[in-house]
């Protein structure tokens, strides 16, 4: 069975591609690469990743987003027989939602052997309210064949709210049924491991493409591997990837 994997989140600037990223990247560490394709037509980050051989799909026309353009998409997951992992920027978030949902299409590609796992992040500080706004509307709005997987992200802050963390607040508590893992991305120092990953990040490169850089001092590209090794840890762990 393949695994359609969907980052979806209608906060903007949260870290979607980031996880689109580190999970191709695991995919190809394990050796099954998935197809990778970038349908925001505003910041395509991910495909900036050279090594991951993003595909861009434009679902423009002019200045306004036809949502028709999203059939290609589904084209390029029934003629791909492995996983497919798919970025989706907030400015498309919206009718990305109401095009899966209206045509039904987690139902289809169940149809055809496949597995949709939503997967969507929360972060903290100001953006907690919208990001978990954002996962009770997906998770709602989503059929039951669809898994999900929760990306915590402490970049702004920690994942909390009034003393309790995500697992303890009522969103949780009430589709935790629906949630098949989560992932903690590591509170990171800034002057060392933050700022490391940044760089990298900003570069648009892979873990493994920075590893085997000699440029780069011999301790970055420790904290860079040990940061790969707690990722790859807790997604070793989940079932749905």
């Amino acid at each position: 069975m393949a695994k359609i994997h969907m980052i979806l989140q209608g906060k903007g600037g949260v870290g979607k591609s980031l996880i689109a990223a580190v999970l191709a990247q695991y995919m190809e560490h394990k050796g099954t690469p998935a197809l990778c394709v970038d349908t925001d037509p505003v910041n395509a980050t991910f495909k900036g990743y050279e090594k991951l051989n993003v595909r861009r799909l434009n679902i423009m026309e002019g200045d306004e987003i036809n949502t028709r353009n999203f059939d290609a998409l589904i084209e390029m997951i029934a003629n791909h027989d492995g996983d497919v992992i798919i970025d989706n920027g907030a400015s498309s978030f919206v009718p990305l939602s109401h095009y899966l949902v209206s045509n039904q299409v987690p139902a289809l590609l169940a149809d055809m052997g496949h597995q949709v796992v939503v997967h969507t992040v929360i972060t903290g500080s100001q953006a907690l309210p919208d990001t978990l706004n954002g996962f009770a509307q997906l998770v709602t709005q989503y059929p039951d064949e669809c898994q999900f997987v929760v990306w915590l992200n402490p970049y702004w802050g920690p994942v909390e709210s009034e003393g309790k963390s995500f697992e303890q607040m009522k969103v949780y508590q009430a589709n935790k049924n629906r949630v098949s893992s989560i992932i903690h991305i590591p509170a990171l120092k800034a002057e060392t491991y933050g700022r490391d990953w940044a760089e990298i990040q900003e570069a648009r490169i892979t873990f493994d493409e920075a590893l085997a850089r000699d440029s780069l001092t011999i301790m970055m590209r420790q904290r860079l591997k040990l940061i790969r090794q707690e990722l790859y840890a807790q997604l070793e762990n989940t079932t749905v990837i």
